[in-house]
């Protein structure tokens, strides 16, 4: 059997203020003619489908025309929700879809797979929806199989599993587990979601996914294989300048009678490509690197000692898609040693406080020379106004 893991599609999700839709309709059609091409059985999409709760009449049509055309290449779609998704929304539309196309959101089905066979036998396929503890702890009051309430994700998560395994004994066959967590071994620059904490409480140990021959896990949005059998597939655009050397794709399972036989990965195109571009303002604007990233997403991040005039305006005159710019000059080591309270403390004139200041806010840059006359006559003035009180 051959099943496709993909995940956090994040449908309605803006990219600094511009929308994505088609830039995700271009990829998931890229990704389906990537499911018809391998003739894939199964396509699993582990979470956050949408981006809000509350989607909007295109994200619906988007998600709509993606599901049709992936049951069109006559493989079967298994969908659950994650923690951007509106379980009860996405839910809905459950009774709605044609057979073949299954949405998971219910913690309570947890145990009860959704079984597609092939020559080998049923694989049995069960989805997580994501699991908040304070909200999911009432389906469980008893607490785990230790008589714990569920305070934590991995407590809750560990308790999930427990019931998938108990399905998978219930239910002879090979067996594929979906979740949408934070799974310790994660390489924090894969690229995290926004909401992701990485504090103990919310981290997933890996032995919590033992038992299924296939673990496929959603909310991190870069690539991960955290073992042989539990991957990440990641987002399938770059929502973020963070993620931009991630590769963007999906994984193509194999399973034999065994069990998890191969796993590859398949790239996915990248509609418009993201570039961090670094130096002083007119280095950023050169010729060369206009001529090589103007029709990139460009974060631009200028070193200039002072904050230029209307930078990002400059920006886009030259590159149409800048989304982003940061004033980051370089520091300079002269007043590194000296905080800027021990510089005003030291200051015995008005001049030299506002000289400390300047050189603060600038990082080290100081007053210029025609800065330094307008202040001298604006303090001169100010002792002449002074005098005659």
């Amino acid at each position: 059997m051959r099943i496709l893991h993909t995940s956090d599609w994040h449908i309605g999700r803006t990219f600094h203020g511009n929308s994505t839709m088609d830039a995700l309709a271009d990829v998931l059609g890229a990704l389906t003619a990537q499911v018809r091409t391998h003739a894939v059985d199964v396509v699993v999409v582990a979470g956050d489908v949408f981006d809000s709760a509350t989607p909007s009449g295109p994200a619906y049509t988007l998600l709509g025309d993606a599901l049709v055309a992936l049951h069109g290449t006559g493989a079967k779609v298994i969908v659950t929700s994650g923690n951007h998704d509106s379980a009860a929304r996405l839910g809905f539309q459950a009774r709605l879809l044609r057979d073949g196309i299954h949405v998971l959101t219910d913690p309570l089905a947890i145990g009860t797979p959704v079984t597609v066979a092939d020559a080998d036998g049923p694989v049995h396929f069960f989805g997580i929806p994501y699991l908040e503890p304070a909200i999911v702890r009432q389906h469980w009051p008893e607490g785990d199989s230790e008589g714990r309430q569920l305070r934590t994700q991995a407590q809750t998560m560990a308790h999930a599993m427990d019931l998938v395994r108990t399905g998978m004994q219930q239910h002879e066959g090979r067996s594929v587990a979906i979740a949408h967590c934070f799974a310790a071994g994660v390489d924090a620059t894969a690229g995290l979601e926004r909401e992701v904490r990485q504090g103990g409480l919310d981290v997933v140990p890996l032995s919590v996914f033992d038992g299924p021959d296939y673990v496929a896990l959603g909310h991190i949005h870069g690539r991960q294989q955290l073992s042989e059998r539990v991957r990440y597939a990641g987002a399938p655009l770059h929502y973020s300048f963070g993620e931009q050397h991630k590769p963007r794709g999906s994984w193509l399972i194999e399973l034999d009678a065994a069990g998890l036989a191969s796993a590859e990965w398949l790239d996915l195109p990248v509609p418009r490509r993201l570039v961090t571009l670094t130096g002083a303002l007119d280095e950023i604007l050169s010729a060369d690197n206009v001529e090589a990233h103007a029709a990139d997403w460009v974060c631009a991040v200028y070193t200039d000692a002072l904050p230029q005039t209307e930078p990002m305006r400059r920006l886009r005159e030259s590159y149409p898609h800048c989304a982003m710019v940061q004033h980051q000059p370089a520091v300079t080591a002269e007043h590194a040693e000296r905080s800027y309270a021990d510089r005003l403390r030291t200051a015995v004139s008005d001049s030299e406080r506002i000289e400390a200041f300047l050189e603060h806010v600038r990082a080290g840059q100081g007053a210029t020379e025609r800065e330094s006359e307008l202040i001298r006559e604006v303090l001169d003035e100010s002792l002449r106004a002074e005098a005659l009180v």
